[in-house]
C-alpha cells in the first residue's frame, strides 16, 4: 500500500533511534532541525518522501515542550511533502499522567496531545507503556499501545530469584500482578495517599509479606522517585532482603538521582525509552533497550502483519 520504510530521528532519543535503524537494516533518513535565536524551530528534509511509509521516532524526553513542538511540526513537513503514512513512534509520551478531570477547573492535557497530533497529520501513532490505559481512546487514528512487560520478565527470569513483586501504589496493582504472575511470585501493595497537588505522597501500609524476601518494586516510570523512596524503606522496615526497582520511563527529575542513590537498591532496571544523561546515571542501573521491540512492531506495521503474534496474543 505504501513506498519504502523512511525513519527520521528526533531530538529526544537519537541513540534509541539509531539501535531502531540497525535493527530494521534502514539507515536514518537525514533532515534539518533548525533552532532560530527567537527559539522557532525549522525542519527541512533532505530528501522527497512522496509517497513513502515514514516513522518519526521522538520522545517526549527533555525540554519536553521543544521535543512536542519538534514532533508537531516534523509530522505537518513530511505531510506537505506527500508522505503515504506518517506513524509518530514516542516511546516515552509526556502528559500520560492528565488523563482525567480528578478535581475542578483541570483540564486534559493528554488528550489535547492526542488532538494536536492528529492535526498535525499524523495517520498512526506508537508508544510504550502509557501511565493510563485509557488514553488509547484519545486518538481517532489506529495505533499500538506497546509495553516493555516481556522485556523486564526475561530479565528478572535470568536471575532467579526468590522475590516477591511489590507496587508502590495501588493504581498499578493489575500490571504488578501480571508480573507476579509470570515470574510465579507474590505480590504485595503499598498502600499510600496523595496529599494536595504537590504531587507529594504518603505511604500509609504494606498490604502483604516480604519478610525474609528478596523484592522486586515494579512501576512504569520514575520522576522525582518519591514514591520508590517510600516503597523502598517500608519493604526493608518490614523485612526484605535485597531490593531491585523495576520501571520502565527513567523520568527521573530531580531529586531523583540523589533520593536513588541514597537508598539500598541492589539494582535499577529501566529501559532506553527516554536518555538518561551521564550525571544521572547511577553504577546500579541496568538499561535496557527497547529498539528490538520497536523495530519489530515498524516493520510489521509496514508489511502488514500481525503485532499481536509478537506476544502471543
Amino acid at each position: 500500500m505504501y513506498g519504502d520504510i523512511k525513519l527520521f530521528a528526533g531530538s529526544g532519543c537519537p541513540e534509541l533511534a539509531q539501535r531502531i535503524a540497525e535493527y530494521v537494516n534502514i539507515p536514518l533518513s537525514g533532515w534539518d532541525i533548525q533552532d532560530f535565536p527567537n527559539e522557532n524551530l525549522f525542519v527541512r528534509l533532505h530528501g522527497s518522501v512522496r509517497g513513502q511509509d515514514v516513522y518519526i521516532i521522538q520522545s517526549h524526553s527533555r525540554p519536553v515542550h521543544r521535543n512536542i513542538m519538534e514532533l508537531l511540526i516534523a509530522i505537518d513537513c513530511l505531510k506537505r511533502d506527500s508522505a503515504g503514512r506518517i506513524t509518530v513512534v514516542v516511546p516515552y509520551m509526556a502528559y500520560a499522567q492528565s488523563d482525567k478531570k480528578d478535581q475542578p477547573r483541570v483540564p486534559i492535557t493528554a488528550r489535547l496531545l492526542a488532538d494536536m497530533i492528529e492535526v498535525a497529520g499524523a495517520d498512526r501513532w506508537m508508544t510504550i507503556d502509557l501511565h493510563a490505559d485509557q488514553i488509547q481512546g484519545f486518538y481517532k487514528i489506529p495505533g499500538d499501545s506497546l509495553t516493555a512487560f516481556h522485556i523486564m520478565i526475561d530479565y528478572f527470569r535470568q536471575k532467579q530469584l526468590d522475590a516477591v513483586v511489590v507496587t508502590p501504589d495501588l493504581g498499578y496493582a493489575k500490571k504488578g500482578r501480571n508480573y507476579a504472575a509470570e515470574l510465579d511470585f507474590p505480590l504485595a501493595f503499598v498502600e499510600k495517599r496523595r496529599v494536595g497537588n504537590s504531587g507529594q505522597r504518603q505511604a500509609l501500609s504494606l498490604i502483604g509479606s516480604v519478610q525474609d524476601k528478596d523484592v522486586i518494586i515494579v512501576d512504569d516510570l520514575v520522576d522525582t522517585a518519591g514514591s520508590i523512596r517510600e516503597a523502598v524503606e517500608l519493604v526493608k522496615a518490614s523485612g526484605a532482603k535485597d531490593v531491585y526497582v523495576s520501571f520502565t520511563h527513567p523520568v527521573l527529575s530531580d531529586p531523583a538521582t540523589e533520593r536513588l542513590q541514597q537508598l539500598p537498591i541492589k539494582e535499577i532496571v529501566t529501559t532506553d525509552t527516554i536518555p538518561i544523561p551521564p550525571e544521572k546515571m547511577l553504577p546500579n542501573i541496568t538499561v535496557l533497550s527497547v529498539a528490538d521491540l520497536l523495530g519489530e512492531v515498524i516493520m510489521r506495521s509496514h508489511e502488514g502483519r500481525s503485532v499481536g503474534e509478537l506476544f502471543n496474543e
